[in-house]
């Protein structure tokens, strides 16, 4: 069928010419990739990361694909993506954008995987590849603007294991140069890939839902590229047949315009928000908002002493899954408004260590922990581009001192320099990487588009 949403969207990916991309779409877009890369390095150093590892080990046959972090193991393309994948999102250090969702982790691993399984004579330029890659993350961001709902912290799906498999599908079909109706049949494959539950937050099954995106993704891709049909309607809103729109409660497509000169992707309007340490992006809030309240306290009382403080006030959204007053593991740390906001009081800084066992353990933070309350102010709603963070200490002696973070540093409303960004991938690279091909990567990014093969990246 012609005129529809389905068909608008699998013509885009289809038609999508690399001169469509703004220098400042380039950019953004090159940061997010070495972010990434990064992310997926340190990530690689993890228990979920090792368990997915030794998963996959067991049925890669066609080994043609690299795996972070493991020097000379390699899986087969979509194995090797799914890996990657666990590795980006295994520390919730991944790249965020509004409405919420992680659209690097599911798109990048995808398209590493695909540009090392294709033959020698048909490998994708580094502009093929930048152009695949912003293609995932457009079709991403408007299936998320389908739906109000999409605007406000998610209850029901995680939102990259619904719109990322998609977008990986978009990215490896274009990479892939499939045709405008296999584009349109990887689209409805992926839908029928699609889906995970918010309740798997905080476990180790949370990495899954990016490592299930983007290689869910590409066998979509790849299936239609091989002759699979599915429903050419699935994103179109039918009455009495749920499509894509089954993971909405309102859900309100639009088409796609046809890429031409005109065309303005997503990307070019709003920036992404990286990370500066290793948890879910509302933490951020509380934490720069405890970090302001430490430095009034210590100007204060000459030096952080919890014992002058009575309780501690969080002013935070609701959001059941992220408000978890004793967090037991790192994955429930990662994800604990109470605990981010504690270990910056204590330490002046959250990073890397602080969600070690023995960190999370520490008499020290229990005992602050003990004196959170918290409160919902009805102004403070669930959504990443409206929410605030306030932490306020009330002491013993009846004063009380106030911290507010309305734009945390990383947000799109303030985006990291590009010296915090290279610092970020530079420390988190040093895990697994020596400096040499640590700035290697670096270099081969900033200069992506004149990269003749992809896959040495």
């Amino acid at each position: 069928p012609e005129d529809t949403v389905t068909s608008s969207f699998a013509s885009f990916i289809h038609a999508a010419q690399p001169q469509l991309l703004s220098h400042t779409v380039r950019q953004r877009s090159k940061r997010m990739i070495l972010d990434s890369i990064g992310v997926g390095l340190v990530g690689s150093t993890t228990r979920v990361f090792d368990i997915a590892l030794r998963y996959c080990r067991l049925y890669s046959s066609v080994a043609v694909s690299s795996v972070y972090g493991k020097p000379g193991v390699k899986l087969s393309p979509t194995l090797a993506a799914f890996t990657n994948g666990v590795a980006t999102h295994s520390m919730d250090f991944d790249d965020t954008w509004h409405p919420a969702t992680h659209p690097s982790g599911a798109v990048l691993p995808a398209l590493l995987a695909a540009s090392q399984m294709l033959p020698p004579n048909t490998k994708p330029s580094g502009l093929d590849f930048l152009l695949a890659f912003n293609v995932g993350l457009e079709v991403q961001g408007r299936l998320m603007h389908f739906s109000t709902e999409a605007h406000d912290i998610p209850k029901r799906f995680h939102p990259p294991s619904v719109v990322g498999t998609l977008g990986s599908a978009a990215a490896a079909a274009k990479l892939l140069s499939l045709s405008s109706a296999q584009c349109c049949h990887a689209l409805g494959i992926a839908a029928s890939l699609a889906g995970a539950p918010m309740a798997n937050a905080a476990t180790q099954a949370k990495p899954l839902h990016v490592g299930n995106a983007t290689r869910l993704g590409l066998e979509a891709a790849l299936l239609a590229a091989r002759g699979m049909e599915a429903n050419p309607l699935i994103l179109d809103d039918i009455p009495g047949c749920s499509g894509f729109g089954a993971f909405y409660s309102v859900y309100q497509p639009k088409p796609l315009s046809m890429p031409g000169q005109q065309h303005e992707f997503l990307l070019e309007k709003q920036d992404i928000a990286f990370k500066r340490f290793p948890a879910h992006l509302g933490m951020h809030w509380v934490v720069d908002a405890a970090l302001s309240v430490r430095n009034l306290f210590i100007n204060y009382a000459g030096s952080f002493c919890p014992s002058l403080i009575r309780s501690i006030m969080l002013k935070i959204p609701v959001s059941k899954y992220i408000n978890r007053p004793f967090p037991s593991s790192e994955h429930q740390a990662r994800h604990s408004f109470q605990f981010n906001a504690c270990a910056a009081l204590l330490d002046g800084e959250v990073g890397l260590g602080s969600f070690s066992e023995s960190s999370i353990q520490r008499q020290e933070l229990r005992e602050l922990l003990d004196k959170v309350v918290v409160e919902h102010p009805e102004d403070n709603v669930a959504n990443f581009d409206k929410m605030y963070g306030e932490v306020a200490l009330l002491l013993h002696s009846g004063d009380v001192l106030t911290g507010k973070c309305d734009t945390f540093y990383g947000h799109w409303r303030k985006p990291l320099s590009k010296e915090s960004l290279l610092k970020k991938f530079r420390s988190n690279a040093s895990h697994v990487l020596p400096e040499e091909k640590i700035e290697a990567i670096i270099a081969l990014v900033d200069d992506l588009e004149s990269l003749s093969d992809s896959s040495q990246l």
